[in-house]
């Protein structure tokens, strides 16, 4: 599969990290300072919103905050899909396969249907709709349309993926994990399109990983406001434990080690998710810049962030790259590409 075009598109509500401090701090009761250390130690400068600031206090239940993401996830899902569609030179009757990822809100139908249905793509499209996978939903995502393209190379297969993570916001949740999500998490959407035979970065291999035993470590818990956010404090220890032995194992299987990989798209978990992976592959210090670039400027957007990446980041022609992302389960999601 060659990966022909992909398309990020944030809200047009643009706030500064104090700004969102202030905010969340209103909304809730909590101490400002407090919020302000626990914000600032995200790294995260500013982050675009799905609703402007005084509009998050009239989701005073699990059914309005769903309602703004079905509004929104549409607009900005069209957006995305149909830039994506335009960079890879693809008409969209010409879409045969559409993956829809997200885990911020719930619909039925999918959305993926009324997005078709919006963009034009053709009757008989093949719609997967995916909740669940959370932040490694881009990665995963990207896997399966190789997967798909591997048995219908001559088919257009395209990836989008949705997440407001803004509108999951629990107001009466003063948990550490809920005031360090309210500081790290953005919105956004994007679209990835792709082909068989086409231009882009070529994707080589994929592995999936799933770890026994540890749900504890990301993921919701859902009560009657919605989604509450489960985000452990081991989770950055877990990720020095395992993950570089199977980056490098994964690898291995291609005739490769950290050091000739060339390209580094990493999802921006957090900084101690991204200095973990850094310090355990030994990789140069600038490797994630890219990375590191996109949490300071929008945060983490969940399943988008490690699409936001691919999409700023010039490979090295000729060169093996690594896409990775991690997720609930807890999972990782590797991609082994060649620009």
């Amino acid at each position: 599969m060659h990966i022909s075009g992909v398309q990020v598109v944030l809200p047009d509500h643009r706030y500064t990290q104090a700004e969102i401090t202030e905010a969340f701090s209103r909304l809730t009761n909590c101490d400002e300072e407090l919020l302000r250390r626990f914000h600032r130690a995200t790294g995260v400068e500013g982050r675009n919103l799905a609703l402007t600031l005084p509009d998050y206090a009239k989701l005073d239940s699990f059914a309005r905050a769903n309602d703004a993401y079905v509004e929104n996830a549409l607009d900005l899902g069209e957006q995305a899909l149909r830039g994506a569609l335009r960079k890879a030179d693809i008409r969209p009757e010409q879409v045969d396969h559409l993956l829809f990822c997200s885990t911020t809100g719930v619909a039925t139908p999918s959305l993926d249907a009324r997005l078709a249905q919006r963009v034009g793509l053709r009757p008989d499209v093949k719609r997967v709709p995916v909740f669940g996978l959370g932040c490694a939903a881009g990665a995963a995502g990207l896997s399966r349309l190789h997967d798909y393209l591997r048995g219908w190379p001559a088919h257009v297969a395209v990836l989008v993926c949705v997440e407001l993570c803004s509108l999951t916001i629990q107001r009466d949740d003063t948990s550490i994990a809920n005031l360090v999500a309210s500081g790290l998490f953005g919105d956004g959407a994007a679209a990835a399109v792709g082909t068989g035979h086409g231009a882009g970065p070529e994707v080589v291999a994929t592995r999936s990983m799933l770890y026994p035993d540890t749900e504890h470590l990301m993921g919701w818990e859902v009560g009657d406001h919605g989604f509450r956010i489960v985000l452990d404090a081991d989770l950055s220890d877990f990720v020095e434990q395992v993950l570089a032995g199977d980056i490098k194992a994964f690898l291995a299987d291609y005739g490769l080690t950290p050091d000739q990989v060339a390209t580094w798209i990493c999802h921006p978990g957090g900084p101690k998710v991204i200095e973990k992976i850094v310090q355990t592959l030994g990789l140069p210090a600038r490797a994630l810049d890219v990375t590191w670039r996109s949490l300071r400027e929008h945060g983490n957007l969940s399943s988008i962030s490690v699409l936001h990446v691919l999409q700023e980041t010039r490979g090295r022609p000729g060169a093996p790259a690594v896409l990775l992302a991690l997720g609930p389960g807890f999972s990782a999601e590797l991609l082994l590409l060649h620009w």
